[in-house]
């Protein structure tokens, strides 16, 4: 009955409507009106051309093995010594311009690990082979590139590839927006992220109230599979995206409490004929995949906190594994089995212990004591026959701090703890990080 009802109000939020759009450091200032694009508002043109972005460094010390066979024969590895590892999760170069008479330019391209999108990954199944991973063609990802017109705050048309705001990570990506050293894990297991496609897109915001309508190529069931759910869908291995399915979605924002930010979002598209030489393979297949999501924002007081639900159903999921699995050996696709649903609920909240400080709240530092919850499954429900693999059920704990010198740089440090089903052994991590975002004008 939950999925019904659940589905029932995601087809009356994404049928008919356009899509999602972008919400990156551009976008919200020509948002929330600090932006002037219209021909009345032009700025002047020394301050048209936009620069900032975002970055990473993560150091991370994790207290359990990484072994591939370490869920298939968890027995073996509960005692495991461990391993380290630091990361670059994404470096981001911003590049805007306002052209007047109501166009802009949006530009954002992503190193993400070190710079390329192609990877060896030990595989955790029972073989443990090395695979090489394509996540999208190219060294580095081209996630936004778009050409706006601005007809007045409330209505703006967008055209180019942008970000696909689907629940509260997609929209807030940026690592000032949220306490973890990592973006938070359930959204970002179970969905692409940052979910980026090209499409159409309309936005605008209207007293208390912000909507965002995209329309965009549908998903790839090929890259579906069981720890990621629809993640990898997204992404394409070749020098183009298949477009023969498409999709829509829809935001929608509430800013009438004070300091609080009520938004709901969802994902309507089919799948299953959206990948290269589908013809025969996915024959009467649909592949539907249906999000709906939850998220909000309180910021005020000296306390911040954030949460998110999202739920989704793919239909076919048990036809598209037995098609995925009979794929040649040198596919893109994970050929493992794909959850009928999956879920990702998480909730933050930290406080700012320098407001009590006069000295560091003069110097407008910030020093934030948070803690977070997740839980999220890629394989929440499974068709009969399918087998349910319980290891990618997870639970996680985080507790730490953010200390903010200026407030476009953050020091992160964190302790989390993974939490598997019991026949599994679970994942203490410690994590230090540091990153930055920010626009400049010119």
């Amino acid at each position: 009955m939950f999925k019904k009802l659940l589905l029932s109000s995601l087809m009356c939020l994404a049928v008919g409507t356009a899509g999602m759009s972008a919400d990156n450091l551009l976008e919200k200032k020509q948002a929330d009106g600090e932006q002037q694009t219209t021909t009345e508002q032009a700025e002047p043109a020394k301050h048209r051309l936009t620069i900032g972005g975002y970055g990473e460094a993560v150091a991370s010390r994790m207290f359990y093995s990484n072994n591939y066979k370490r869920y298939t024969s968890a027995d073996l590895y509960k005692n495991a010594d461990g391993f380290g590892q630091f990361d670059l999760p994404h470096v981001v170069i911003y590049l805007g311009y306002d052209f007047g008479k109501g166009w802009s330019l949006g530009t954002e391209i992503e190193f993400e690990h070190g710079g390329t999108e192609s990877a060896v990954e030990v595989e955790e199944e029972e073989t443990g082979e090395y695979e090489s991973e394509v996540e999208r063609g190219g060294e580095v990802a081209l996630e936004q590139f778009w050409l706006q017109k601005s007809f007045s705050r409330a209505l703006n048309l967008r055209l180019g590839h942008m970000v696909v705001p689907v629940g509260g990570t997609n929209n807030a990506h940026m690592p000032t927006e949220f306490f973890t050293v990592y973006r938070p894990e359930g959204e970002n297991t179970i969905m692409p992220c940052t979910w980026h496609e090209t499409g159409v897109s309309l936005w605008g915001r209207a007293g208390d109230w912000r909507y965002e309508a995209m329309f965009i190529a549908g998903l790839d069931a090929d890259r579906f599979g069981n720890k990621g759910w629809i993640h990898d869908g997204s992404g394409s291995p070749y020098e183009f995206k298949m477009a023969t399915a498409y999709a829509g979605a829809l935001r929608i924002d509430n800013y009438s409490i004070k300091g609080l930010r009520l938004s709901v979002s969802g994902y309507l598209g089919n799948s299953a004929n959206n990948t290269l030489n589908a013809t025969g393979k996915y024959k009467g297949l649909h592949g539907t995949v249906a999000i709906g999501a939850f998220d909000f924002l309180y910021n005020d007081h000296n306390f911040i906190a954030r949460g998110n639900f999202d739920y989704g159903h793919l239909t076919n999921s048990l036809e598209i594994t037995t098609a995925n699995m009979s794929t040649r050996a040198d596919s893109p696709s994970p050929k493992t089995n794909i959850g009928e649903s999956a879920i990702a609920l998480g909730i933050e909240a930290g406080y700012d212990i320098f407001s009590q400080i006069a000295p560091m709240r003069d110097r407008e530092q910030k020093f934030y004591i948070f803690g977070r919850y997740d839980y999220y499954d890629s394989m929440y429900k499974t068709v009969k026959n399918m087998t349910d693999e319980k290891m990618w059920s997870r639970q996680k704990v985080t507790a730490g701090v953010n200390y903010y010198p200026i407030p476009q740089i953050a020091i992160k440090g964190e302790y989390s703890y993974r939490i598997l089903s019991s026949q599994y052994n679970n994942e203490p991590t410690i994590s230090l990080g540091i990153c930055y975002s920010g626009l400049f004008h010119i």
